[in-house]
């Protein structure tokens, strides 16, 4: 479904990624793991047009992602969730959904209806203004949001990352509904969710693909993989 072969990513003359291959599956769910600093970010950027490789080719289902914009990749079906959980902060949750409703073509009534079931408690929420939601829901706002329009494949950066406990739940269970549904490649640090989910854990460390985890069990083992980070 996504390929991706040989890219080499910079930051002005700073390179960061170097000569990264991964690729993705239909219906899996593929981790991507390492200390920080290591290129997980850049990675996601790259696929969903952020940035762009100066070597290396990124393909979805055969086409091309190479040059084009955003808003182009999102029109494929490719849809990222970044890291900040930026939301539209002044609108209430319901517009948050429209935008993405209108970008889409589909009906706000359908992306409505899968946020709240994704997350009972925002059918209360719809009219609040989404800057005064807590951190873990904005995180559970963007990931409805991206399922708007119902793309084929996701990326998701950090999704648990600076949540409490109780809120880590919520995403896992959401990401575990999602499984085999959706195709998705998410960056997480947080182990227990990694060994839980994954399909597969490619490791990355200094802007390259140290090791690619296939092998079930390995995947569980938490300890093993905490020496990568």
């Amino acid at each position: 479904m996504l390929e991706v072969n040989n890219i080499d990513v910079a930051y002005g003359h700073a390179k960061v990624l170097h000569g990264v291959s991964v690729s993705l599956q239909k219906g899996e769910m593929v981790f991507v793991v390492g200390r920080n600093g290591a290129g997980k970010t850049t990675l996601l950027k790259s696929i969903a047009g952020f940035l762009q490789p100066s070597q290396g080719s990124i393909e979805l289902e055969g086409d091309s992602l190479l040059g084009l914009r955003p808003d182009q990749v999102a029109q494929k079906g490719l849809r990222f969730v970044a890291q900040d959980k930026k939301v539209f902060s002044e609108l209430t949750v319901r517009d948050n959904l429209e935008l993405a409703a209108h970008a889409s073509g589909e009906k706000l009534d359908d992306a409505v209806a899968r946020l709240v079931s994704l997350y009972p408690k925002f059918e209360k929420f719809l009219e609040k203004k989404a800057g005064g939601l807590s951190g873990g829901q904005r995180e559970i706002l963007l990931i409805g949001r991206a399922l708007v329009g119902e793309p084929g494949l996701l990326l998701v950066d950090e999704p648990t990352e600076g949540l409490a406990a109780i809120v880590i739940k919520d995403i896992f269970r959401i990401l575990s509904g999602m499984k085999e549904k959706i195709s998705t490649i998410i960056v997480e640090q947080n182990l227990s969710v990694v060994g839980k989910l994954a399909d597969r854990i490619y490791i990355m460390k200094e802007g390259k693909i140290e090791k690619e985890i296939t092998d079930p069990a390995q995947i569980k083992d938490a300890a093993q993989l905490e020496c990568y980070l």
